[in-house]
């Protein structure tokens, strides 16, 4: 009985260590299939005209791997395993298909010849307003709007305005940026790149025309190819501008498809992504060659502001990245400051905080001559590290029509309390009646606790006044 038992144990064992062998050199195979580089013969795909019109063609991926990516010969690409292409013109179109898998990609290449060309594909009006229509036979050109802050700018792909960066006006001068003139014509859809010679490119694209790898943008020799085409195409209500041939608009990214955000007959603005940096989204405004845009000027009055933080102001203030508290109540009633509430104002810790402020901006510009003087009360708690926060407050005057550039131009007076001044209400008053001559600015940007750290600070402010 004991031997007997022991033969079955062992024979059972042998056998779950046979099925355990096999299953290992089993997965080990796959693994090595799978790790097999695709050939170009295993790449196939089918094209077929769709039935209502022979312009659009649907293409379908037959070959293994986990991504098939498409180029469609007009510029426009796409992903997935059947996608739709739209060709308006008639002509020969050479359509690539990559396929990607665990050991690798490899591409194969398929003429598709459109017989005639559909003008009804045609009619959508962002081609008229970019070209001048087909009887316009010299076409539209467009500049880059210099003139314009955020006419280049960046920001998260996951955005859809330049979040991290706008070009103030006249920002990239010299740098074979604004001297840039890109021809739509409709006859034959005709895209023309006039570069003068130079083109300014993104420093992590710029190999792909020729140009350095550097840390900077750089100004790249560059010649644009002749034969280029353009076409306006919508994708779930989105339209989308994409030139042929790799072709782009000015600021090379290594794309040439780009979102059309909005259109008119004078403005542009353009979205795109950044082929070397896949987390971005850039932005462009152009305007059409010679059109100067109107400016718009508030009034000029005398501010007339005022806040107590305990009745309704004649003003609203924005809390940018502090937490603002109003009312609140007083953390100590002392003769200069008696009032039952104020402000509370709260830096926060982290990159967020960095630049945070209260700020207003009016719907006229200041007429610093008569009313010159901002005046408020603050109280700095000594509970604050003023070794890594500094215990200041900020007072700027700013153009808001310089967006997320209005600090270049901005008049900034800056107050430093003293260890006396703590744990008590001050009275500050900001003069800036040396530059009454100033006629700009609209908005205030109150900054309590300093900038450029992550430090956390709090702190409370009381009796603005501006009149």
């Amino acid at each position: 009985m004991k031997l007997n038992y022991i033969i079955k144990q062992t024979a059972g064992f042998l056998c779950l260590l046979f099925v355990i062998s096999f299953s290992a050199c089993k997965k080990e195979n796959t693994d090595k299939d799978l790790d097999a580089a695709p050939t170009a013969d295993q790449v196939k795909f089918t094209v077929t005209p769709t039935a209502t019109n022979a312009n659009i063609v649907t293409l379908v991926n037959q070959s293994p791997g986990f991504k098939a990516i498409w180029d469609f010969g007009n510029g426009a690409t796409a992903d997935g395993n059947t996608v739709s292409a739209s060709y308006p013109l008639a002509g020969t179109y050479n359509v690539k298909l990559t396929i990607v898998t665990a050991g690798g990609s490899v591409s194969s290449t398929k003429a598709v010849t459109i017989a005639a060309t559909n003008p009804a594909m045609l009619t959508d009006p962002a081609f008229t307003t970019l070209s001048g229509g087909l009887s316009n036979a010299a076409g539209f050109t467009w500049v880059i709007d210099q003139k314009s802050a955020g006419h280049l700018g960046v920001g998260p792909v996951t955005s859809q305005g330049p979040d991290w960066y706008q070009a103030a006006a006249d920002e990239k001068n010299g740098l074979g940026f604004y001297d840039d003139e890109m021809t739509f014509n409709m006859n034959a859809l005709k895209y023309t790149y006039d570069n003068k010679g130079t083109t300014f490119a993104n420093a992590a694209n710029a190999p792909g025309i020729g140009g350095p790898a550097a840390s900077s943008d750089p100004t790249v020799n560059y010649t644009p190819p002749t034969n280029l085409t353009w076409l306006v195409t919508e994708t779930n209500g989105v339209k989308y501008l994409t030139i042929s041939g790799g072709g782009f608009i000015s600021y090379y990214l290594g794309v040439s498809q780009y979102q059309i955000l909005s259109l008119n007959e004078n403005e542009m603005w353009l979205r795109c992504l950044d082929k070397a940096n896949a987390g971005n989204a850039w932005y462009l405004k152009l305007v059409k060659k010679g059109y100067v845009r109107p400016v718009v000027q508030k009034p000029l009055q005398a501010a007339n502001l005022s806040d107590d933080f305990q009745a309704t102001a004649n003003f609203t203030w924005t809390a940018e990245n502090v937490d603002f508290v109003r009312p609140y109540d007083n953390p100590a009633k002392f003769p200069v400051n008696t009032s039952a509430k104020v402000g509370y104002y709260e830096k926060r810790t982290g990159a967020d905080g960095q630049y945070g402020n209260l700020n207003v901006t009016l719907p006229y510009r200041f007429n610093l001559t008569t009313t010159n003087k901002i005046r408020l009360k603050v109280f700095f708690p000594s509970g604050n590290d003023f070794t890594k926060t500094p215990a200041t407050v900020s007072v700027k005057l700013q153009n808001s029509l310089l967006g997320g550039n209005a600090w270049q131009t901005q008049t900034e007076i800056v107050k430093t309390l003293t260890t006396v001044q703590y744990n008590t209400w001050t009275q500050l008053e900001f003069n800036f009646s040396g530059i009454s001559a100033q006629t700009l600015y609209d908005k205030i940007v109150v900054q309590l606790g300093g900038e450029g750290h992550p430090n956390p600070g709090i702190f409370y402010i009381d009796d603005f006044e501006f009149k």
